[in-house]
């Protein structure tokens, strides 16, 4: 808050929420695109989040103070206060707990999970009353909360600090499922899902927290609060065009396809890349508008194959696009193994080399 600007001169009326939002804001607000972290757009997110909600309130392991292992809380404590953003005890059953009697009773909460592998104490809650409730009281109770999940590897951490654990969660009926691959979906996809009256899975790439745009946070807030952005729920996007084939990836493995699609370019090969984004709901439409049009298809993804979210969406274009193809839909994921450890993991998660190997094999010779 601005020294000009104090608490009380807010509460009182006498400068404007917009005047109050800028001071907060300070130096931040220096007009135009700059360079912006994933972790610093979803920070904003959140922030602008509290402001236009008094009902969101954010709670976690270590959220408060530290501001989070990423940071991605950074800050917010102290610009909201501790009934707004706050520390929890290490229990994520009781974290997620708590949550869903708030959103029964008109809140907004959105919690953090810390880490993937730290939500697993917490999944009976989830899966039983958080995806339940709705159906369960025949659409009398809403559950508008958000579990914020940083997932993935790319980070080189231990045991129960890297896994992919989207699967779980996106065969669970009741639940939506988003994981933004950019700096502006995580602005744009933070805040939909925050406002949305359903449950959100919101899986956040540890990878790509310092990963860095040029972009202008406050014309995504402006078109966000204007209803000028374009929805991000149920919605692919083409982040590469191409002719010869599709990479479908969403999340962590969205760069990797990317630079696989450039690599393939210099080969002479027109690779199209499908961020995903929204797991459930799923957009159907767009990536197989791109498998009809290049008639091979790779899925990208960094969680093991088996009964995955890469075997769903194989299934699904297989199904709808099965006279469009010129050869069956691969797929690249991690391995059928637990993840491993820091030194081999880039054995396991897929690579530029893996996925040009896989479109090697998409029968050219016919």
């Amino acid at each position: 808050m601005s020294p000009h600007v104090t608490t009380s001169s807010v509460a009182n009326g006498n400068v404007s929420a917009a005047t109050a939002r800028a001071a907060a804001r300070g130096a931040e607000t220096a007009p135009g695109p700059r360079p912006t972290t994933f972790a610093k757009s979803l920070n904003t997110a959140l922030a602008d989040a509290l402001e236009a909600d008094p009902a969101v309130v954010l709670f976690g392991e270590d959220i408060g103070t530290l501001g989070g292992v990423f940071r991605v809380t950074d800050g917010l404590t102290a610009r909201f206060g501790e009934t707004r953003c706050f520390d929890t005890p290490l229990a994520e059953s009781g974290i997620v707990g708590m949550a869903i009697g708030m959103a029964m009773n008109g809140m907004r909460p959105v919690v953090e999970m810390q880490f993937d592998a730290f939500a697993y104490p917490a999944l009976e809650q989830i899966f039983s009353h958080v995806a339940k409730m709705h159906n369960r009281t025949r659409g009398a109770v809403k559950m508008p909360m958000v579990i914020r999940v940083p997932y993935a590897g790319g980070i080189g951490g231990v045991e129960h600090h890297c896994d992919s654990s989207e699967s779980y969660y996106a065969h669970t009926p009741g639940l939506k499922v988003f994981t933004p691959a950019t700096v502006a979906d995580a602005y744009r996809m933070l805040r939909e899902a925050i406002d949305s009256d359903d449950p959100v899975l919101f899986m956040e790439p540890k990878k790509l927290y310092w990963s860095k745009e040029s972009l202008d946070l406050d014309v995504l807030r402006s078109e966000y609060d204007a209803g000028e952005a374009a929805a991000t729920e149920g919605r692919a996007a083409v982040a590469r065009s191409g002719t010869d084939a599709t990479l479908i990836a969403y999340g962590p493995s969205v760069p990797t396809a990317l630079a696989a699609a450039a690599a393939a370019a210099e080969e002479g090969r027109s690779i199209e890349v499908i961020d995903v984004r929204s797991i459930v709901p799923f957009d159907d439409e767009t990536v197989c508008a791109s498998v009809r049009k290049t008639g091979r298809a790779v899925v990208v993804a960094e969680t093991p194959g088996f009964a995955s979210v890469a075997s769903e969406i194989v299934a699904r274009v297989q199904e709808r696009c099965f006279h469009s193809l010129a050869a069956p839909v691969l797929r690249v994921t991690g391995f059928d193994v637990p993840f491993p450890a820091p030194k081999l993991e880039h054995h396991f998660l897929p690579s530029v080399d893996r996925i040009l190997d896989a479109v090697d094999e998409l029968q050219w010779e016919d």
